[in-house]
């Protein structure tokens, strides 16, 4: 394999270290290189604000947000070029924020999906987004989609069809029938493993990704919160999602009185089922599945 430039975990000053050396825009987030194959993308909790949302799915997987601040994200320019690294030779390198002109290496990625998901501008107006599902070079994983299977969408409806959208609502609205749920769910899928949470079941045609916190009820950054996920078998979901189910802060299940345990034990649920690797991050919104678990079954 090719040296790789620099050291993971170690500190380097951005614009020294690396954009000096190695060329590259020092001030955005997605920076090719004119001189060298390299392409540098650099992550933080400030793209927040411009609707970003990047974050480790599993310790294999890294989702990262492409550029481009206002309107609907596209497969230019930064874009364009990591959707085609390796076609086109080139190798990405991640870095994180660690404090004012300082990033952190985190270590060379390799792009092996894309798809898009709603969220808001730096103006707060909703719109389309792209996800880049990133593995750690050399990193094997289960679930391998053929390269970006985009779902096909219209670049300027405005501007094609003469829409005038009244409000912003009107505006959200499209975003979100244009773009359903597809990177939310791969996301999902990557944070779980490709296995249902409590079964391990494996067929991922079959499986559904489910909001802990209904959608219903959660804001736009719940919703998107891969924390906020849990991928299940289709009888798991269909009962979590009525409160019929809920789980312990340790992974155990919880069945609702309202169901009589023959009944659960028919479609093969004991009472001895578990999760065994929530996260901290799944604990918040499991309490709130459980209060209304208990709301529903008083």
């Amino acid at each position: 394999m090719d040296r790789i430039p620099f050291i993971p975990n170690q500190i380097y000053n951005r614009r020294n270290d690396i954009h000096a050396i190695y060329g590259g825009n020092w001030q955005g987030g997605i920076c090719p290189s004119a001189s060298y194959p390299y392409i540098f993308i650099f992550s933080g909790k400030s793209g927040h604000q411009h609707g970003y949302k990047d974050g480790w799915d599993n310790p294999k997987v890294f989702t990262y947000t492409g550029e481009g601040q206002l309107g609907d994200m596209k497969f230019t320019r930064g874009n364009l070029a990591l959707r085609d690294h390796l076609q086109n030779g080139k190798r990405v390198f991640l870095f994180e924020s660690h404090s004012k002109g300082y990033v952190k290496f985190i270590g060379e990625m390799e792009c092996f999906d894309a798809d898009f998901f709603e969220t808001h501008d730096t103006s707060g107006i909703a719109r389309i987004g792209i996800n880049f599902f990133f593995k750690r070079k050399g990193a094997f994983l289960s679930y391998q989609p053929e390269m970006y299977q985009i779902p096909s969408i219209v670049e300027e409806p405005e501007s094609e069809y003469g829409i005038i959208f009244q409000n912003e609502t009107e505006r959200k609205g499209l975003v979100t029938s244009r773009v359903g749920q597809g990177a939310y769910r791969k996301r999902i899928i990557h944070r779980w493993e490709s296995k249902c949470a409590v079964t391990g079941f494996d067929k991922l045609d079959i499986l559904i990704a489910s909001h802990i916190l209904p959608w219903a009820e959660a804001d736009d950054n719940q919703r998107l919160d891969v924390h906020n996920g849990i991928l299940l078998s289709p009888a798991y979901d269909a009962l979590f999602d009525r409160h019929l189910i809920s789980f312990e802060n340790t992974g155990k299940i919880i069945l609702s009185d309202s169901i009589e345990i023959q009944a659960f034990q028919k479609i093969g649920i004991t009472g001895k089922e578990k999760i065994n690797n929530l996260s901290c991050y799944n604990l918040e919104y499991l309490d709130k599945h459980r209060i209304n678990f208990i709301i529903q079954n008083q």
